[in-house]
């Protein structure tokens, strides 16, 4: 069987076992609010237990590069669909250079981004939860941006721990 053929169809199987496959960020659909943004959603137990283990506790923070291809860019465009961040600090005890791997929705006044995996330095990828947020309006798109993208002035912000999305 062909490499890319094979990937196709291990893909679901890898995502469903909490590994993650690089074109699905997220474990499952997320239902959009009237404005574009998402709804509520729940962490996986799975990463509830991996944070538990990481001593990542609900409301613990690190500064965050939105995405790892534009570091201190100013401004960025970030686009709906998937992105790869940079820890820029540690959290629990995962250090900085951690990747975070999660989803980007554009469609409300603000960007919004959550993380469901990390893959820290020296390991393997495994399940969280997190969420981008910055004081006085950092994560609000600029009037400039075009439908399906979000112009910011910084490209950093903070990750916070959470027990589920809001």
């Amino acid at each position: 069987m062909s490499s890319p053929k094979a990937f196709l169809l291990l893909c679901p199987a890898l995502v469903s076992a909490s590994v993650g496959c690089a074109t699905t960020t997220t474990p499952g659909n997320v239902p959009l609010r009237s404005d574009g943004s998402p709804g509520p959603e729940d962490c996986s137990e799975k990463a509830l237990e991996t944070m538990r283990i990481l001593r990542m506790r609900v409301g613990d923070s690190a500064d965050v590069e939105l995405d790892a291809n534009q570091i201190d860019a100013r401004p960025i465009t970030l686009y709906d669909g998937p992105v790869e961040s940079y820890w820029d600090g540690a959290l629990g005890t995962l250090q900085a250079g951690t990747r975070l791997y999660g989803r980007v929705w554009t469609g409300g006044p603000q960007v919004v981004v959550r993380w469901y995996q990390a893959h820290p330095v020296d390991g393997e990828p495994v399940p969280i939860c997190a969420v981008a947020r910055f004081g006085g309006n950092e994560l609000r798109k600029r009037p400039d941006s075009k439908p399906g993208t979000a112009v910011l002035g910084y490209s950093g912000a903070s990750a916070f721990v959470v027990n589920s999305f809001r």
